[in-house]
């Protein structure tokens, strides 16, 4: 892939084990650089405006993370649709499980 790298953005609620295992399979990517952070105020790495700002896209793995970051950051989302992924909070960071269905939200990749 040729040009800039696509930022992405991948957020859940404390960042222990969805969005930083989004992190890690994205990052394997050419021409990707992916980030992740947590909503919730003891999150490894919390969501703050400057990631926001950072990412080209932003997803979420819940509804309610959506709900959340659109409450807390709606001015700064005009052009950046936060996208829901919806991958319940029932797995472990890298688990087998959890990469093959990040992997399937991205076919554009892992195709």
């Amino acid at each position: 892939m040729t040009g800039k790298p696509v930022k992405l953005l991948f957020v859940c609620s404390r960042n222990r084990l969805r969005s930083p295992t989004a992190e890690a399979v994205l990052n394997q990517v050419d021409g990707v650089t992916a980030i992740s952070a947590g909503i919730n105020h003891d999150a490894e790495t919390p969501l703050s405006g400057d990631l926001i700002e950072w990412a080209d896209r932003i997803y979420v793995m819940e509804t309610a993370h959506k709900k959340k970051i659109n409450r807390q950051f709606s001015a700064m989302l005009e052009d950046k649709p936060v996208r829901n992924l919806a991958i319940p909070d029932n797995y472990q960071f890298m688990d087998e499980d959890l990469v093959a269905r990040i992997q399937a939200r991205f076919p554009e990749y892992f195709s």
